[in-house]
């Protein structure tokens, strides 16, 4: 078989895709974002609706070149790799999610850790997410010959489309399939509740019924990741990737006209949509990185695209660090954390809210920048 030479910009998008998620998840102040900085309330697309499915995306160009090690068969050691990736990926989820629990009620006398650990527990989340795509994605690639991979996403697609559109599921309200699924299933107290229009719902982003879409979209980067393979030319794999971009990305506005683009529920126009975006990115980034050996602006995204995961978690670990920890209270009586003395610092330099809620995203992103850049001089790579 012969190897494919390592493409710069796959892990510079996935780089940028980890900058932005902790941008967009660490802002100064919920209340003051700039509008591109913010989810879309319900229906709908902003920049920062792109970064997740982006991530997803890279994912499943990542899965070819891993399971392509083991031809696509499902042997007894890939099956080992796949549970235990998939494992620890929910253990991390977990993990995070009581590790906030702890250090906050360290300064709450009257929360009970050990009582709220599995009673409060989000069963689902980013991190869960990623696993449940990761172990289906990777059965569907190894239990279904490539060919048929295509016809696969579709009908998922197709079939997600006609529970949403048979269960309100474009609808904001407690008629709403993927609310009621993750209800029956998951129960209100182990779940996300989403706020739109004013009104408060249980409806996980990360739900059960919305993880189906998301394993087309893994399945979409694989097969991207496919064409790299395949095509060993750049240029003719930047045309390639390029006109599927487009295709994709045409084909899912069309079909939001009937199937609204919703990242909360995510719909099937929206992964046609986040999907074509990010393969028509990533050909442009071929095209300059590794065509035009454009490289010196990307350095920075490198650090976080080797080590994507890693980065990702520590920065998750951190915002909790910033957020709980307190060294006193300030005249009004309120915590002063890591985070309140980096944001006021921002709003006394700046005057405007959004602004400092902006350079407190930035500064975080740096910080934990420096932390993965160490990790990538030392050409360590954590796999997650």
């Amino acid at each position: 078989m012969k190897e494919t030479k390592r493409l710069l910009a796959v892990d510079i998008l996935r780089g940028i895709t980890i900058a932005g998620m902790l941008l967009v998840n660490n802002p100064g102040s919920w209340s003051h974002l700039y509008t591109p900085l913010g989810h879309a309330e319900w229906i709908g697309l902003t920049p920062t609706d792109l970064v997740f499915p982006f991530f997803v995306f890279v994912m499943g160009v990542s899965m070819f070149f891993s399971l392509r090690k083991f031809n696509f068969k499902l042997t007894g050691p890939l099956m080992v790799k796949i549970v235990r990736r998939t494992v620890l990926l929910f253990l991390i989820g977990w993990l995070v999610q009581w590790f906030g629990m702890w250090l906050r009620g360290l300064y709450n006398p009257e929360s009970h850790f050990f009582q709220r650990m599995f009673g409060d527990l989000r069963i689902l989340g980013v991190f869960q997410r990623l696993a449940l795509v990761y172990f289906f994605g990777s059965m569907c690639v190894v239990l279904f010959k490539q060919r048929f991979i295509p016809w696969l996403i579709a009908l998922i697609l197709i079939v997600y489309a006609i529970i949403l559109g048979t269960g309100h599921g474009y609808d904001f309200s407690l008629q709403n399939i993927l609310s009621r699924v993750d209800c029956a299933v998951l129960g209100e107290d182990h779940m996300y509740h989403e706020h739109a229009f004013g009104e408060k719902l249980a409806l996980d982003p990360e739900g059960i019924l919305s993880t189906l879409p998301c394993i087309a979209h893994v399945l979409i980067g694989f097969m991207v990741g496919k064409c790299l393979t395949e095509v060993h030319d750049n240029r003719d794999r930047v045309v390639q990737i390029a006109i599927w971009g487009g295709v994709m990305l045409l084909v899912g506005w069309l079909l939001q006209y009937g199937i609204p683009c919703s990242k909360k529920a995510w719909t099937s126009s929206y992964v046609l949509i986040t999907c074509g975006m990010a393969a028509s990115i990533l050909a442009m980034l071929i095209y300059f990185i590794d065509i035009k050996g454009r490289k010196r602006w990307c350095r920075f995204f490198q650090a976080f695209g080797v080590n994507p995961l890693f980065c990702y978690l520590v920065g998750t670990v951190l915002a909790i660090v910033f957020g709980a920890v307190r060294f006193g209270m300030d005249g009004d009586d309120k915590p002063i954390t890591l985070h309140t003395l980096i944001y006021d610092g921002w709003k006394a330099v700046l005057v405007n809210e959004e602004a400092a809620s902006l350079f407190y995203a930035l500064t975080f992103v740096c910080i934990t920048w420096c932390l993965g850049y160490i990790l990538y001089k030392k050409r360590i790579y954590i796999k997650l």
